[in-house]
Protein backbone atom coordinates (compact mmCIF):
# COMPACT_ATOMS: atom_id res chain seq x y z
CA UNK A 1 0.00 0.00 0.00
CA UNK A 2 3.25 2.25 0.82
CA UNK A 3 4.85 1.72 -2.75
CA UNK A 4 1.11 2.67 -4.13
CA UNK A 5 1.27 5.64 -2.04
CA UNK A 6 4.23 6.42 -3.44
CA UNK A 7 3.54 6.41 -6.89
CA UNK A 8 0.75 8.62 -6.09
CA UNK A 9 2.91 11.43 -4.40
CA UNK A 10 4.81 11.25 -7.32
CA UNK A 11 2.15 12.02 -9.54
CA UNK A 12 1.05 15.03 -7.37
CA UNK A 13 4.82 15.81 -7.73
CA UNK A 14 4.72 15.64 -11.43
CA UNK A 15 2.02 18.01 -11.03
CA UNK A 16 3.18 20.92 -8.50
CA UNK A 17 7.08 19.66 -8.28
CA UNK A 18 7.22 21.76 -4.61
CA UNK A 19 3.29 20.75 -2.93
CA UNK A 20 4.66 17.30 -2.37
CA UNK A 21 7.52 17.72 -0.41
CA UNK A 22 5.77 20.26 1.09
CA UNK A 23 2.99 17.93 2.36
CA UNK A 24 5.62 14.75 3.21
CA UNK A 25 7.73 17.41 5.31
CA UNK A 26 4.34 18.13 6.92
CA UNK A 27 3.58 15.04 7.75
CA UNK A 28 6.99 14.34 8.75
CA UNK A 29 6.72 16.99 11.61
CA UNK A 30 3.61 15.95 12.73
CA UNK A 31 4.71 12.50 12.84
CA UNK A 32 1.93 11.01 10.61
CA UNK A 33 5.22 9.33 8.76
CA UNK A 34 8.40 8.45 10.76
CA UNK A 35 11.57 9.30 8.53
CA UNK A 36 13.77 9.73 12.02
CA UNK A 37 15.84 7.15 11.57
CA UNK A 38 16.63 7.27 8.24
CA UNK A 39 18.77 9.94 5.92
CA UNK A 40 15.31 11.44 5.34
CA UNK A 41 15.69 12.58 8.66
CA UNK A 42 15.41 16.03 7.80
CA UNK A 43 12.15 16.29 5.91
CA UNK A 44 10.59 16.14 9.76
CA UNK A 45 12.66 19.22 10.81
CA UNK A 46 10.81 22.45 12.14
CA UNK A 47 12.49 24.35 9.35
CA UNK A 48 11.83 21.82 6.40
CA UNK A 49 8.19 22.00 6.32
CA UNK A 50 7.93 26.10 6.13
CA UNK A 51 11.05 26.03 3.37
CA UNK A 52 8.91 23.54 1.18
CA UNK A 53 5.86 25.58 1.86
CA UNK A 54 6.92 28.86 0.74
CA UNK A 55 8.49 27.27 -2.47
CA UNK A 56 4.78 25.50 -2.74
CA UNK A 57 3.46 29.05 -2.67
CA UNK A 58 5.93 30.35 -5.24
CA UNK A 59 5.31 27.76 -7.50
CA UNK A 60 1.49 28.13 -7.53
CA UNK A 61 2.24 31.99 -8.41
CA UNK A 62 4.80 31.39 -11.08
CA UNK A 63 2.52 28.81 -12.45
CA UNK A 64 0.33 31.50 -13.43
CA UNK A 65 3.12 33.46 -15.96
CA UNK A 66 2.67 33.53 -19.72
CA UNK A 67 6.99 32.98 -19.27
CA UNK A 68 6.93 30.10 -17.20
CA UNK A 69 8.67 26.93 -19.20
CA UNK A 70 7.02 23.88 -20.19
CA UNK A 71 7.15 21.05 -17.38
CA UNK A 72 8.49 18.51 -20.00
CA UNK A 73 11.56 21.16 -20.93
CA UNK A 74 14.91 19.31 -18.97
CA UNK A 75 15.06 21.44 -16.06
CA UNK A 76 11.08 21.78 -15.03
CA UNK A 77 11.08 17.76 -16.00
CA UNK A 78 14.34 16.84 -13.85
CA UNK A 79 12.89 19.03 -10.83
CA UNK A 80 9.60 16.73 -10.37
CA UNK A 81 11.68 13.61 -11.28
CA UNK A 82 13.82 14.47 -8.10
CA UNK A 83 10.59 15.64 -5.97
CA UNK A 84 9.08 12.30 -6.57
CA UNK A 85 11.81 10.50 -5.94
CA UNK A 86 12.15 12.19 -2.66
CA UNK A 87 8.75 12.14 -1.58
CA UNK A 88 8.38 8.40 -2.71
CA UNK A 89 11.46 7.19 -0.69
CA UNK A 90 10.33 9.02 2.43
CA UNK A 91 6.96 7.10 2.12
CA UNK A 92 8.99 4.01 1.32
CA UNK A 93 11.16 4.44 4.45
CA UNK A 94 7.78 3.31 6.79
CA UNK A 95 6.89 0.76 4.22
CA UNK A 96 10.72 -1.06 4.48
CA UNK A 97 12.40 0.05 1.33
CA UNK A 98 13.50 3.78 0.89
CA UNK A 99 14.90 2.90 -3.11
CA UNK A 100 11.85 1.15 -3.63
CA UNK A 101 10.20 4.19 -2.64
CA UNK A 102 12.18 6.79 -4.61
CA UNK A 103 11.34 4.36 -7.67
CA UNK A 104 7.59 4.72 -7.14
CA UNK A 105 7.72 7.96 -6.52
CA UNK A 106 10.16 9.19 -9.79
CA UNK A 107 7.29 6.52 -11.99
CA UNK A 108 5.02 8.61 -10.22
CA UNK A 109 6.55 11.97 -11.35
CA UNK A 110 6.63 10.85 -15.15
CA UNK A 111 3.08 9.68 -15.09
CA UNK A 112 2.09 13.18 -13.41
CA UNK A 113 3.87 15.39 -15.63
CA UNK A 114 2.98 14.01 -19.29
CA UNK A 115 -0.59 13.39 -17.62
CA UNK A 116 -1.03 17.03 -15.83
CA UNK A 117 0.45 18.43 -19.28
CA UNK A 118 -2.25 16.44 -21.17
CA UNK A 119 -4.88 17.18 -18.68
CA UNK A 120 -4.10 21.04 -18.49
CA UNK A 121 -3.96 21.45 -21.79
CA UNK A 122 -7.51 19.78 -22.79
CA UNK A 123 -9.18 21.68 -19.63
CA UNK A 124 -7.75 24.80 -21.08
CA UNK A 125 -9.08 24.35 -24.18
CA UNK A 126 -12.48 23.27 -23.29
CA UNK A 127 -12.28 26.74 -20.62
CA UNK A 128 -11.16 28.58 -23.60
CA UNK A 129 -8.30 29.77 -21.49
CA UNK A 130 -5.36 28.12 -19.05
CA UNK A 131 -6.02 29.87 -15.72
CA UNK A 132 -9.35 27.84 -14.80
CA UNK A 133 -7.15 24.16 -15.83
CA UNK A 134 -3.99 25.28 -13.50
CA UNK A 135 -5.98 26.51 -10.54
CA UNK A 136 -8.27 22.70 -10.87
CA UNK A 137 -4.82 21.51 -11.53
CA UNK A 138 -3.35 23.62 -7.88
CA UNK A 139 -6.46 22.14 -6.23
CA UNK A 140 -5.97 18.57 -7.35
CA UNK A 141 -2.27 18.49 -6.52
CA UNK A 142 -3.39 20.16 -2.63
CA UNK A 143 -6.17 17.82 -1.79
CA UNK A 144 -4.11 14.79 -3.39
CA UNK A 145 -1.34 15.91 -1.11
CA UNK A 146 -3.14 15.69 1.56
CA UNK A 147 -5.53 12.74 1.39
CA UNK A 148 -2.18 10.84 0.50
CA UNK A 149 -0.23 11.99 3.82
CA UNK A 150 -3.06 11.20 6.15
CA UNK A 151 -3.54 7.56 5.01
CA UNK A 152 -0.12 6.08 6.24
Amino acid sequence: MLYFLAVLIGVVAGLRAMTAPAAIAWAAHLGWIDVSASPLAFMGYAWTPWIFTALALVEFVTDQLPTTPSRTVPPQFAARLISGALCGACLGVVGGSLLIGAVAGAIGAVIGTLGGRSARGHLAGLFGQDRPAALIEDAVAVIGALIIVMVP
